[in-house]
């Protein structure tokens, strides 16, 4: 008669698997958000760049920049200069105001106000808020002289780069 062998994983080898497939989702998982956060930073820094360009093109324009805030619905409210300044009122802000495609995968919501110290007819202060938290960068922020900033951590030098 044959002897017959069992074939399959005994629950040791199972469990050493479980255990390497864990070590390795440990260490792979941080290091896959750090790219996702770096690749929303991007598409912040990108929608900043533009929206900066729109708010120049306007003042060339109108003679002034449009002050307004976006709630977490995508809608813009104009705060200044409101109709003294191109018409624009709180239903008419002429920029897009979210980062990405749509409002609907946008990783920021922007909004633009007066430069610290400043009025908005003179210095504008574009801000991208992040939809979901990003501690390392926070808020970034470029102001129509050409500073850039975030309201980010111990490294503001993330935001940027």
């Amino acid at each position: 008669m044959k002897k017959l062998r069992n074939r399959g994983f005994t629950l040791i080898e199972l469990m050493i698997v479980v255990g390497i497939v864990a070590i390795l989702a440990s260490v792979a998982y941080p290091s896959y958000m750090d790219s996702i956060r770096k690749g929303k930073r991007a598409e912040g820094r990108a929608a900043l760049t533009e929206l900066m360009q729109q708010q120049e093109r306007y003042m060339t324009q109108n003679n002034c920049y449009v002050g307004f805030t976006t709630a977490t619905s995508g809608v813009a409210t104009a705060t200044s200069p409101g109709t003294a300044c191109g018409g624009v009122t709180p239903a008419t802000v002429p920029f897009k105001t979210f980062s990405g495609d749509t409002l609907a995968k946008a990783a920021y919501l922007l909004a633009a106000d007066a430069c610290p110290g400043a009025t908005i007819a003179d210095c504008v202060r574009v801000s991208a808020t992040p939809v979901t938290s990003d501690p390392e960068a926070g808020t970034l922020q470029i102001l129509s002289s050409g500073t850039k900033t975030c309201s980010g951590g111990s490294k503001p030098s993330v935001c940027w780069q």
